[in-house]
């Protein structure tokens, strides 16, 4: 019996370990970490495992690639992090994980956008009130100038930041 040997490129096997991470097969990961995969390698569109389990609701996959190193400040193209992704989601379970271990609350994206932004933009209170509550800065501007304040103040979420900050 021939055993077949199949060669994966470096680009194949970052597919293969961000797929896991995407459908949350902590089996998996665990078995490309322990084979010594770098837990922050990203893909071509600068996805790390973490920001691809997160955005996919996969708890237990966040957790396990946290507790193994991931780095919450990994960006993907576009300057967003793990928590930007849930945030705009609304995925406070996540989200108070990646606060847990040290996702800064207002990493702006190549744009200007925190998390908290993409929270009001989407509607997303409950996660508002979380990042909040971790110290996010309802002020901050963006690229064109625009605060989260600003952006709930547009959409009539009037006293939002007032019942919540005290400002």
């Amino acid at each position: 019996m021939n055993a077949q040997t199949v060669n994966f490129t470096p680009e194949q096997i970052t597919a293969l370990f961000i797929d896991a991470a995407r459908e949350g097969d902590t089996d998996l990961l665990t078995q490309f970490l322990d084979a010594g995969m770098l837990i922050d390698t990203p893909d071509s569109r600068g996805y790390t495992a973490l920001i691809v389990s997160t955005y996919n609701g996969h708890l237990d996959a966040a957790r396990l690639l946290l507790a193994r190193g991931a780095n919450t400040e990994s960006v993907d193209l576009k300057g967003a992090t793990a928590l930007s992704g849930v945030a705009f989601k609304g995925m406070t379970d996540i989200a108070q994980v990646l606060i847990d271990n040290g996702a800064q609350v207002d990493h702006a994206n190549f744009s200007g956008r925190t998390p908290l932004m993409f929270a009001i933009m989407f509607g997303r209170t409950d996660m508002a009130r979380l990042l909040l509550s971790a110290g996010a800065n309802p002020d901050h501007r963006d690229g064109d100038g625009v605060s989260a304040r600003d952006l709930a103040e547009r959409q009539g979420v009037t006293g939002f930041f007032d019942q919540e900050t005290g400002a």
